[in-house]
Formats: C-alpha cells, sequence, structure tokens
C-alpha cells in the first residue's frame, strides 16, 4: 500500500484526502495544524466560476471546466456519505455588465460555451430588471448570466470531505504541524509536532505555510498572501425575487445569498507591498460596501451582521493552482 501524507486541512487538502481514499492501495494521512476550513477556506466565499470566466482553452479552462463536472457528481456524493448537509447555490451566477465594456468578447465567449456544451445568456438591462428587480445602479448596462455555475459553503463542504475521507479509511491528525519534509532514498519523513511520519507521497495544501516547506525539496514554491474581505448582511427579506437568488458578482465584487434575508459581500481587495506585508484595512472594506450599494442600493437598508478577513495563498510567478510534482510519478 502506498503511503500519501496529505498536508493541510482546507478544502484543496481535504479534497485531496477524499479523492485518494476512494482509491484502492492508498493509505492516507491528513495533518492539519488546527482544525479543518480554520485558515483561508473558512474565509472564503465560495463562488465558483468556471463557465463565466473569459478563459476559453487550455489549462486553465480544463481545470475549471473538470472541477465544475465534478462538483456536480460530488455534492450528492458526499452528502450520501456522510449525512451532512452542504449548502450549495445552484441558482448561478450573474455577472454584471458595465458601459466601459465592449459586449463582442461576451458574444464570443457566449459562442464558444455553447460549442463546449454549456449555456451562457447576454441580458440586456431591461432583461436583468425583470429578473432582478434589486439590481437598480444607474451604471448597469446589463449582465452574463451562467445558469451552471455555483456557490458553495466553504466550511460546511470541508468538513463532509474530511468526514468522507475518514469514513474511507483516511487518518486524520488535527492540531498537528508539520516541521520539515525530509526527502529520503525512497519516500519521504515528515518531522511532526506529534513525532514523524514516513510517506511514499507527500501533497502539500497548506495555503500559505507551504512555502517553508518545499525549502527543502528541489522545486521551493514561494506564495504570496492576496487579500479578500467581506460583510455578513442582514435584511428583513430577500432582495429582489425571493423565489431567483443567484450569486451577482460586478466589478469583483460578490453578492451571495444565504437563504431568507441573509447575504455575504466580499472581494479580493488588495495584494501585499513591496516587503510582503499586507493587512486588512477598514477604508478597503467600507469600498466593497459601497461598491455593493451601488449596485443594489437596496442594500443600504440592511444591518452589518459580521465582517471578517482572509489571506489567500497566490503562487509567485507561476500560475495557480500548482499541480507539478517535485519527482518524477511512476
Amino acid at each position: 500500500m502506498a503511503q500519501v501524507a496529505v498536508i493541510g486541512g482546507g478544502v484543496v487538502g481535504a479534497a485531496i484526502a477524499y479523492e485518494l481514499t476512494r482509491r484502492s492501495q492508498v493509505e492516507v494521512t491528513l495533518i492539519e495544524g488546527q482544525t479543518p476550513a480554520s485558515g483561508s477556506s473558512g474565509a472564503a466565499l465560495g463562488v465558483l466560476m468556471a463557465v463565466i470566466s473569459q478563459k476559453v482553452r487550455g489549462r486553465a479552462w480544463q481545470l475549471r471546466e473538470t472541477s465544475l463536472r465534478r462538483y456536480q457528481t460530488l455534492l450528492p456524493e458526499l452528502a450520501a456519505l456522510t449525512g451532512q448537509e452542504i449548502p450549495a447555490n445552484y441558482q448561478g451566477l450573474l455577472r454584471l455588465r458595465f458601459p466601459e465594456e465592449p459586449l463582442a468578447p461576451w458574444e464570443h465567449l457566449v459562442t464558444q460555451r455553447r460549442t463546449q456544451g454549456w449555456p451562457l445568456e447576454i441580458w440586456s438591462r431591461e432583461q436583468l430588471l425583470a429578473r432582478c428587480p434589486h439590481l437598480q445602479g444607474q451604471n448597469i448596462a446589463g449582465g452574463i448570466y451562467s445558469p451552471q455555475d455555483l456557490q458553495v459553503q466553504p466550511k460546511a463542504l470541508t468538513e463532509a470531505l474530511v468526514t468522507g475521507a475518514r469514513l474511507q479509511g483516511a487518518t486524520c491528525q488535527f492540531g498537528v504541524r508539520v516541521a520539515a519534509i525530509v526527502p529520503q532514498a525512497a519516500g519521504y519523513v515528515l518531522e511532526t509536532s506529534a513525532g514523524t511520519l514516513k510517506a511514499d507521497w507527500v501533497a502539500i495544501a497548506a495555503g500559505l505555510g507551504s512555502t517553508p516547506l518545499t525549502a527543502g525539496l528541489p522545486q521551493p514554491t514561494r506564495l504570496q498572501p492576496v487579500l479578500g474581505q467581506a460583510l455578513q448582511l442582514k435584511l428583513p427579506q430577500p432582495l429582489g425575487n425571493p423565489e431567483f437568488q443567484p450569486v451577482i458578482s460586478g466589478h469583483d465584487v460578490h453578492l451571495v445569498p444565504l437563504g431568507g434575508g441573509d447575504y455575504w459581500l466580499g472581494a479580493t481587495v488588495e495584494f501585499p507591498d513591496d516587503n510582503g506585508a499586507i493587512a486588512a484595512q477598514e477604508e478597503l472594506l467600507a469600498q466593497v460596501w459601497q461598491q455593493g450599494r451601488e449596485f443594489c442600493p437596496e442594500l443600504g437598508e440592511a444591518a452589518v451582521i459580521n465582517t471578517w478577513f482572509g489571506l489567500r495563498p497566490r503562487p509567485v510567478g507561476e500560475p495557480a493552482p500548482i499541480t507539478c510534482s517535485f519527482v518524477p510519478i511512476p
């Protein structure tokens, strides 16, 4: 049996552990320094943008399409296996279009997606207001509606993946920190706060903590933090049509329905400075709040229940995600 260690209990590490435990001849150990989804996964909005993406070919599109297709089977599969509820929004994603944006690239994307088997619709301002009357922003020219893109609650998904992996035989070590990965003639030794662990393969999915773990490997990887900030809002009733509540995205600000009159409003707002420093800033969160109210004025009536931020890892000098192997895979 091949021994595989997965470092990181966020949504990526949990998904790797789950998928590996579906295979025979693999023993999986999932190691997380805190608890599942305690890092950037727990702070994410869970918006899955595949069909609406401008990527139409190559690795970037292939990963998006493959992931979207897998989510369509993964969510019911996990629910049946674990009995855990995974809240998700299957009403699609509406990307707002503004007057300064040319329409031609979207028309081209609609044609491309049609040939790839994915529906994508261009809405005029009139069509948009007929479906989403709360989007009264004066500078909205229309929208692009993707019925197949979706949103998933990241924490619930991560916890279900961990439960599923455990039910399929994974060993889970929480509150255990990995200090170093030491290559051996055959495999690796992980030096952890709970002792040493031998593994034939190691999957590193530790977010920003991945950089020091790769320092002793043939291909060190450098990641930088990207700041995202969000607000949880509460209204006395749902915005617009309560029967049609897609995720709304405009100028990279996302409005995520949670049910009833509850919503998340968030965005990726800042990259680190030249020294690599980054911190949540009230003025940037205020900008997100202002942008949301500009395209949906009714949000001005909402109560702010909570605010939070998260630091998402982003590779330096190469595209995300990093899926390379540090040694040849037989």
